[in-house]
Parts: structure tokens; sequence; C-alpha cells
């Protein structure tokens, strides 16, 4: 029997991205801003983009006109759920301050 059996499929980052797109919108408290770019109450919050065989995606420690970035790289579909799970996280932080 093949290890290759219980593999699991290839990462499609594209689809990661449309997933990720997805649940910002979910939210309701974000705003996108061109293809990449999202919003939070009106201050740069979030920027994701398709690099090579990953998502590299920028997310501001606290949404500002100019924010300090923190950048992080998805590289499966495990990584986009983490990742949004964590950004409900923030965002309720933020709401408290």
């Amino acid at each position: 029997m093949s290890d290759d059996f219980f593999a699991l499929p290839p990462f499609k980052p594209e689809e990661g991205l449309e997933r990720l797109r997805r649940g910002l919108r979910d939210l309701r408290q974000f705003s996108e801003r061109g293809a990449s770019r999202f919003d939070w109450k009106g201050m740069q919050a979030v920027e994701a983009a398709v690099d090579g065989q990953v998502i590299r995606v920028r997310i501001a420690k606290r949404p500002g006109r100019t924010p300090e970035w923190e950048v992080q790289t998805l590289r499966d579909s495990a990584d986009v759920r983490r990742w949004l799970d964590d950004l409900k996280k923030r965002v309720e932080r933020w709401s408290e301050e």
C-alpha cells in the first residue's frame, strides 16, 4: 500500500485566498479595497496575495493609516483556517481598545 493514499490534496493558493477573502467578508467588519486589501473601520488592517505556492498575508498590529505590519505565510488550508480564527480574536481586541 502506498503512502500517497493518505496524502492531502495539494494546496491551491488561489482557492485559499478566495476562502480567506470570503472569511473576511463574513466578519462584516471589514471593507474590501481592491483585490487584496481590507480595511477595518476605514483603517488599513489586512493585505493578502498569492506568492508562488503560498499566500503572503500582512496584518496590522493595530489598524491605522500607516500601520506596523506583521507578515505571515499560509502554506495550506489548515493555516488559512487558523489565521481566520486568530483574526477573529484580534478584531475583538481591536474593538475593546
